[in-house]
């Protein structure tokens, strides 16, 4: 007997069964179909969900099933989102014609049987939405938010500056919150001087903070195990350790601070997380952004800046300490150095300097930059 594919039309509709109402129980089967082949994949609920969602929200759009969509149905759907009140970003515009695309795909296949029962229950079958000519070309490396960037050394200070003064403040008002306070601006500190995602550091525990034998004056804060990083097309979770490096070696007081000190007066108990609640739980991912905008608005920086640009500063910054693209490559887990690249935002301060050296280089005695 051949196993059918996971999400085959055969698992999803019970054969010789008359369906009282059809069209909505077959476009529910595809989509149950298509998250069972994503599932069998390796993919993460995290990403199954919300492509299943966008799907729903296609359909609704159109008022249409899948075997009814045509490419106008989806050039109409972006236009709509590029018209609303927020218009979505080119890089969103282009992930939802990605998952579009891939639903259909998986819907055309005709080793999952749903072009042929289509074709016999309705007499007509699932087509192409979106094509070289209607989609976004993808012309440029980066498609993100221009306005993201890393912050500059005066910006990363006064974040922290204000981190700082929210526990003092919250503990000169009698209110509560002051150790959680103090937690956000440990935390902050930590994401900047490791360079690590958000989900990274709220997964962290406190054994992964050890002892490198190059860097023994760093002590337990002289590498950090990454070991929820992030993954792709069904992978596990990728591991990486990341290194102290000497510039970032003012967070080692902080963290022994935090261990030693702050920690153990949110009575953790065993708890294994590194950044613990009052309630002796895990600091989620939200917690952390809710910190980091907390200390921006307090900061009064760029309402455009979030948590993920301090991984572009820590990024940029090492690149103009003068480490190797290859080293800072390996440091923030990227597959691709492309990728790394993109994340940089160097200074004119560090190109000049740059420049000042190799026109040094070059004309020696003869150089002036009179």
């Amino acid at each position: 007997m051949v196993a059918e594919a996971p999400g085959s039309v055969r698992l999803a509709l019970a054969p010789n069964v008359v369906l009282l109402d059809p069209e909505p129980a077959v476009s529910s089967a595809m989509k149950e179909g298509w998250a069972r082949q994503q599932s069998a994949r390796f993919l993460q609920a995290s990403t199954i969900q919300p492509r299943l969602r966008l799907i729903q929200r296609f359909e609704d759009f159109t008022g249409l099933y899948p075997w009814q969509w045509t490419p106008a149905d989806g050039e109409a759907f972006i236009v709509h989102l590029r018209s609303g009140a927020k218009p979505i970003q080119l890089s969103t515009a282009r992930s939802y014609e990605v998952v579009i695309e891939l639903f259909v795909e998986f819907l055309l296949d005709r080793r999952y049987g749903w072009v042929e029962t289509c074709q016999e229950r309705f007499g007509l079958s699932p087509q192409v939405i979106f094509h070289e000519g209607n989609s976004v070309l993808h012309s440029v490396e980066y498609e993100g938010d221009p306005r993201r960037r890393p912050l500059t050394y005066d910006e990363v200070q006064a974040l922290f500056d204000a981190a700082d003064a929210r526990p003092r403040r919250i503990h000169g008002q009698g209110r509560k919150g002051a150790l959680t306070a103090l937690r956000d601006a440990a935390a902050l500190k930590t994401i900047y001087a490791y360079g690590t995602r958000r989900t990274e550091s709220s997964k962290v525990d406190l054994v992964d903070l050890r002892r490198h034998r190059k860097a023994p004056q760093f002590g337990q804060a002289g590498s950090m195990t990454v070991r929820y990083g992030k993954s792709s097309k069904g992978t596990p979770p990728k591991r990486r350790t990341v290194l102290l490096v000497p510039e970032m070696d003012w967070v080692v007081d902080v963290l022994d601070e935090w261990v030693h000190e702050i920690r153990p007066r949110l009575s953790p108990d065993r708890h294994p997380a590194l950044w613990v609640t009052e309630r002796v739980g895990r600091m989620s991912p939200r917690s952390i952004n809710e910190a980091f905008v907390t200390a921006r608005q307090d900061a009064g920086l760029d309402e455009d800046l979030d948590l993920h640009c301090l991984r572009h500063s820590y990024i940029t910054h090492l690149t103009e300490f003068g480490y190797p693209a290859r080293f800072v490559q390996e440091q923030v887990g990227h597959t691709h150095a492309s990728t790394t690249a993109i994340y940089m935002g160097v200074s004119d301060e560090y190109r000049n300097q740059l420049l000042e050296a190799s026109l040094k280089r070059r004309l020696g005695d003869d150089w002036d930059l009179k």
